[in-house]
C-alpha cells in the first residue's frame, strides 16, 4: 500500500512541476453552453466516436439525461437499450447489462471506481450520485475491459465537473436541476458553479437533495401465489407474525422511503500543458429496505433501514505532449472512506460495512501517425473490507489488483481495425479473527490476460458494420471465494467457495449502425462462451431460517441482441415528427444446470415524439414480456405493458439555458415486476408516477 502512494504522489508531483513550468500560457476557454456532444464517448483510454464503437455503447447527457434521471443510478438507465435494473426499492438500484450484475457491472464516476459495497449486494445503493451528472457513458462488451476483468458485463461511467479540466467561458457558470416525482412524493435538488478564479485556476463546488416517501404501487405488494400462501399461513394456530395482514399490503410499499445529500468542492490548474486538480466529496444516504413479507411460518421478517456515508478525494492530471509519439498523458486516483450501518425497526445498529479503497490509472495516448493510434497504460485497485455484527456473512479481507493495458487502432480508408490486450494480478486476502471459524483464512492469487480483435468497415456514407471478438478473463471476487453467513438483504444464507479459478469466455459480437436524411438505427448481436461461469445454486437447504445459497462453476453459454433506432416521419413548419424505438433480448444458460437466474426478459418499445425550437412532445409504449426461463426456486415473472407521455418546454429556444419538462409514467397505473430483482415478488414497481422538473444552466 505504501508503494501505491508514493506512486501517486510522485505522479502528481511531477506533473504539478510540468503545468505549472508554463504558467504563462493562456488557458483555453471552453464553451460550458454548447449542447453535450452525444457522438464522442470519452469513457476509454482513447476518445472516439460513438459510431466506431465496435460493441453496444449509451450516451446520455443534457436535458436527455435531466429528464431520465431518478435518486438511484438504476433507474436513471433502465430505459437504455441492453440495461435493467436491480430494483431493490426506489433508492437503492444497481444496473444490470446484458442479464449481468454485481461483481460482473463496474460502475466508475469520472472513470474510476465507486469504491463502495454496492457489488456486495443488491440492497446495497451505489455511492454515485446520478442528479449530478453531466453525461453517463454504458459501454457493453468486450470494450469496457480496458477498466478491468470485473467489467466483463460492461461499464457505467458516470461524468461531472468536481475535478476542474477546462476553464468556463464566463465568470461563474451555473447549473441547477429540480424535480418532483409524485409515485413517491420525490423531491430532488442539485446545483454547481464552476468560478473562474483567474490565471488558469478554477473553484467547483455542486450539492444536492432528494427526499422519497413510501412508493405508491398499484394494487398489492405481494404476488398472487404469496398472497394465498400468505392466507392459508393465517389460518395456522399460534403465529406470531400476522399473515393476513401481510397478505392486504398493498398501494404503497412499506419502509420504502429515503433521503441523500451531497457535497463537493473541487480546485483545478488550467494551461495550454494541460490540467491538475483535485476534489473532495460527501456522500449521505439512508433509505429504508422494502419488506420482506413473511408468507410462512419460521420465515423472518424485517424492516431495516441504511445508513449509508462515504468521504472521497479526488485527483486528476493531464499532460499535453504533443510531440514524439506520445500525445497526452493523463493519471487519475480516487481514495474513499466507505461506511453503511444496517439499523433496525429500533434504531439500533445491526451490521455494519466498511471499505477503504483507493484506485488510480494512468494511460499514455499515441500521437495519430499514418491512421495509427492508441493508448497503453496501467490500473492498481486497493480494498480493504469488513462486515461487523452478529449477521457478518464476509470475514475481513483485502484485494490488491494490478493491471496493465493497451489498445491500438488503425484506420485505412473505409477499414478501421483495433485490438487490445490487458494483463490483470489481483490478490484476495481473507483474515477472520479467532472467533469466526466457519470462515476460510488464507490468500489467493490470479493472473488474468484478456485480448479482444475487431474491425469496422463504412459499406456506404453513413453506414458501417462491425465484428469484434474477445477472450476474457475475470479474477473471482472476494464475495464469491469467502463468504459464509446469513446476508439479510437477500434473505438468504451465503457460502462461497475458496477453491474458484478463473472465469473465462470466448465472445463475438457483430455491428450495424446506418444514419441519414431522417434516420438512425444501430444493431448490435453477441454470443458469448463461459468456461468456469460463476453462479449462486440454490441447494434446498435451510440455515438460520434462509434458503442456502452456494457459490459454484460451470460453463454457460450467453446470446442476445440490441436495437434501437429513429426515424422522420413529417416535418410541417417548424415541427419534426419521428418515430423511436428499441428492442433488447438476453438469453443465459448454465450448462448442466439450466437457466441462469435474474436475467431479464424480451422488451420492446416504440413511441412518437413532436420537436420545435420551444417544445418537444413524446408518447411512448413499452412491452416486457413474461420470462417463463426461470432457474431452479425462482418464480415466473408476468409481462406488463407500460405507456408514458412526455413534454419539454424550452422557453429560450434551442440555446436551452432553461428547460420546464413534465411527464406522466405508467400513465394506466399498470402493475410491473422486474424479472433482475430479488424483490420482485415481494415489491412492485411504482405505479402512476406524474413528474415536473426544470434545468437551468448559464
Amino acid at each position: 500500500m505504501t508503494k501505491t502512494y508514493r506512486l501517486s504522489a510522485s505522479v502528481l508531483a511531477f506533473a504539478f512541476v510540468q503545468v505549472l513550468s508554463t504558467g504563462a500560457a493562456q488557458a483555453e476557454d471552453t464553451d460550458y453552453h454548447a449542447e453535450p456532444d452525444v457522438e464522442i464517448v470519452v469513457t476509454g483510454a482513447v476518445k472516439v466516436s460513438r459510431k466506431d464503437v465496435l460493441s453496444g455503447v449509451a450516451v446520455l447527457t443534457g436535458a436527455d439525461l435531466a429528464e431520465n434521471v431518478r435518486p438511484s443510478l438504476g433507474e436513471t438507465l433502465a430505459q437504455t437499450p441492453g440495461v435493467s435494473a436491480t430494483s431493490f426499492g426506489p433508492n437503492a438500484s444497481r444496473p444490470v447489462l446484458r442479464g449481468m450484475q454485481g461483481e460482473r457491472v463496474r460502475l466508475l464516476s469520472n472513470g474510476i471506481g465507486s469504491i463502495d459495497a454496492s457489488n456486495t449486494s443488491a440492497d446495497h445503493a451505489p455511492a454515485i450520485n446520478p442528479l449530478l451528472a453531466q453525461r453517463i457513458e454504458v459501454l457493453r462488451g468486450p470494450q469496457s475491459l480496458q477498466y478491468g476483468s470485473a467489467a466483463i458485463g460492461g461499464v457505467v461511467n458516470v461524468i461531472d465537473r468536481r475535478v476542474p479540466t477546462t476553464v468556463p467561458d464566463e465568470p461563474i457558470h451555473f447549473a441547477a436541476l429540480a424535480d418532483y416525482g409524485s409515485a413517491a412524493n420525490e423531491r430532488s435538488l442539485s446545483a454547481s458553479a464552476d468560478v473562474r478564479l483567474g490565471g488558469g485556476w478554477v473553484g467547483h463546488i455542486d450539492g444536492s437533495w432528494s427526499k422519497t416517501g413510501d412508493l405508491r404501487i398499484p394494487g398489492y405488494a405481494l404476488t398472487p401465489e404469496l398472497r394465498a400462501e400468505a392466507l392459508a399461513s393465517s389460518l395456522l394456530p399460534g403465529q406470531d407474525i400476522d399473515f393476513a395482514a401481510n397478505a392486504a399490503v398493498e398501494g404503497k410499499l412499506p419502509n420504502s422511503a429515503g433521503r441523500t445529500w451531497s457535497f463537493a468542492t473541487g480546485i483545478g490548474y488550467i494551461n495550454d500543458q494541460g490540467s491538475i486538480g483535485v476534489a473532495y466529496s460527501r456522500l449521505d444516504n439512508r433509505y429504508g429496505i422494502p419488506i420482506r413479507y413473511a408468507t410462512q411460518p419460521d420465515q423472518e421478517q424485517e424492516a431495516p433501514t441504511i445508513a449509508l456515508k462515504q468521504d472521497r478525494i479526488d485527483a486528476q492530471v493531464a499532460l499535453n505532449l504533443s510531440e514524439g509519439l506520445l500525445d497526452r498523458m493523463t493519471f487519475r486516483y480516487a481514495y474513499a472512506d466507505y461506511r453503511h450501518a444496517e439499523l433496525e425497526e429500533d434504531g439500533a445498529v445491526g451490521t455494519q460495512f466498511f471499505n477503504k479503497g483507493m484506485e488510480g490509472r494512468l494511460e499514455l495516448a499515441q500521437n495519430e501517425r499514418g491512421g495509427w493510434s492508441g493508448a497503453s497504460g496501467l490500473q492498481f485497485v486497493f480494498r480493504d473490507f469488513s462486515v461487523v455484527g452478529e449477521e457478518a456473512f464476509l470475514p475481513a479481507n483485502t484485494t490488491s489488483n494490478f493491471g496493465l493495458f493497451t489498445v491500438q487502432q488503425l484506420q485505412r480508408g473505409p477499414l478501421r481495425l483495433e485490438a487490445g490486450l490487458r494483463f490483470e494480478h489481483s490478490v484476495q486476502t481473507a483474515t477472520p479473527d479467532s472467533t469466526q471459524p466457519q470462515f476460510y483464512s488464507g490468500e489467493r492469487r490470479f493472473d488474468a490476460i484478456s485480448a479482444s480483435v475487431g474491425g469496422a468497415y463504412d459499406v456506404a456514407p453513413g453506414w458501417k458494420i462491425g465484428l469484434s471478438l474477445s477472450q476474457t478473463e475475470r479474477a473471482p471476487a472476494a464475495e464469491e471465494l469467502f463468504a459464509n453467513g446469513p446476508h439479510k438483504g437477500t434473505e438468504t444464507y451465503e457460502v462461497g467457495n475458496p477453491a474458484l479459478v478463473l472465469e473465462r469466455a470466448r465472445s463475438v459480437e457483430a455491428i450495424l449502425r446506418g444514419s441519414g436524411d431522417g434516420y438512425d438505427i444501430e444493431l448490435s448481436a453477441y454470443h458469448s462462451w463461459f468456461d468456469n461461469y460463476i453462479y449462486e445454486a440454490h441447494t434446498g437447504a435451510f440455515e438460520d431460517g434462509l434458503p442456502v445459497i452456494q457459490i459454484g462453476q460451470a460453463d454457460a453459454r450467453l446470446y442476445g441482441f440490441e436495437v434501437q433506432g429513429s426515424l422522420v416521419l413529417a416535418r410541417p413548419g417548424v415541427w419534426t415528427i419521428k418515430a423511436e424505438g428499441l428492442a433488447d433480448y438476453v438469453h443465459t444458460t448454465i450448462v448442466g444446470v439450466g437457466p441462469a437466474p435474474r436475467i431479464p426478459p424480451f422488451r420492446v418499445k416504440g413511441g412518437l415524439k413532436a420537436e420545435s425550437p420551444h417544445l418537444e412532445l413524446g408518447a411512448e409504449v413499452e412491452r416486457v414480456t413474461a420470462q417463463n426461463r426461470v432457474a431452479a426456486y425462482e418464480t415466473v415473472t408476468p409481462g406488463y405493458t407500460l405507456v408514458n407521455l412526455s413534454l419539454s418546454w424550452r422557453p429560450w429556444g434551442t440555446l436551452r439555458p432553461l428547460t420546464i419538462f413534465a411527464a406522466a409514467n405508467n400513465l394506466f397505473d399498470v402493475e410491473a415486476r422486474r424479472h433482475a430483482s430479488f424483490l420482485k415478488d415481494y415489491a412492485p414497481l411504482a405505479g402512476r408516477d406524474l413528474r415536473v422538473g426544470a434545468r437551468v444552466e448559464f
